[in-house]
């Protein structure tokens, strides 16, 4: 816990028997046998890791934010798929630093802690995917993007959010997993928000009016239907605009047929094919820095569909980067 000192958070490091699948003869078959495992203060000794998985094991901005909890058993849930995939990318070393887990309700230090996990990756070479929990996960992420970048000096920071919401409400009484992108713009110049998949009826008039004045980009899901030369287009353009890209990814932008174990499920939303397509474009660009999967809820799934989903968005990231 030094690496946490003067936090009140909880930390758990990477633990092989959260994965298991098939046994087989032949190595490198599955996920279960090549996931390295490592506590975070041991980094330094891993210089051969190319992509950390990290757990934001926190709830508390979700029912702050009046949602159904259950987000904080995510990352284990989506540890159980992840082992059984089979591997199809080559030269990539991965290890799981376990978890950073919430302490008291205490959402802030979790984000804090969350943060200096994410800026000891980064200046370490290695690229985050850190698997939540409630998308208040995105401003620790992007905090801890900010930190490793701040000697840098091409520093501009470009958000990509899948999502039916825009996160943009600001806060009243205590941050929360509404408010994630609300804050990052109000604290920080060097940054550009692109929205992918917003929900007309999941947003309220203020949060548009909000996107307005904060100048934030966006795709309404209506225009999600599939990846076409339009969206690559107003990607591109953005990619253009700023120095690396931050993908955070609330899997409530998906259509509940894919997505059911999330806090807030929609009927709408886009398609994994989708996604997967979005993700292949982004990281052509070889600015991806960072990130994230938030909002997977256990307690709500069916068949671990969800959980699913998200193993094999991070297997995705990992064959793309």
């Amino acid at each position: 816990m030094s690496f946490f000192k003067d936090l009140n958070v909880g930390y758990k490091a990477g633990d092989k028997t959260c994965y298991s699948g098939r046994i087989t003869a032949l190595k490198n078959q599955y996920w279960h046998q090549e996931m390295l495992v490592a506590d975070i203060i041991d980094l330094e000794n891993n210089k051969s890791t190319n992509i950390g998985i990290i757990g934001y094991v926190c709830d508390t901005g979700v029912q702050r934010n009046q949602g159904r909890i259950g987000a904080q058993k995510g990352p284990k849930s989506m540890r159980h798929k992840l082992g059984k995939l089979p591997i199809h990318f080559k030269n990539k070393k991965i290890t799981d630093f376990g978890d950073i887990i919430c302490i008291d309700e205490n959402l802030e230090d979790c984000q804090k802690a969350l943060s200096k996990t994410i800026h000891k990756l980064i200046t370490n070479g290695v690229l985050p995917i850190a698997i939540g929990g409630g998308h208040d996960i995105a401003y620790a992420n992007f905090n801890g993007i900010k930190e490793a970048l701040k000697n840098v000096s091409k520093n501009k920071i470009g958000i990509i959010n899948f999502d039916a919401h825009f996160d943009l409400r600001a806060v009243e009484t205590q941050p929360n997993s509404g408010t994630p992108f609300h804050q990052i713009l109000s604290e920080h110049t060097h940054v550009n928000y692109f929205a992918i998949g917003i929900q007309q009826q999941a947003n309220t008039k203020e949060l548009f009016e909000i996107a307005a004045e904060k100048k934030v980009s966006y795709v309404s899901s209506l225009d999600c239907e599939a990846f076409d030369e339009t969206l690559k287009s107003k990607l591109q353009n953005f990619i253009e605009n700023v120095d690396v890209l931050y993908i955070t990814i609330d899997l409530d932008g998906f259509s509940a047929a894919y997505a059911p174990g999330v806090s807030a499920p929609s009927t709408l939303g886009f398609t994994p094919n989708f996604v997967y397509k979005a993700l292949d474009f982004l990281f052509q660009s070889k600015q991806v820095i960072s990130c994230d999967i938030a909002e997977l809820n256990p307690d709500f799934d069916i068949d671990h569909r969800t959980a699913g989903l998200a193993a094999k968005l991070v297997d995705y990231i990992v064959q793309k980067a």
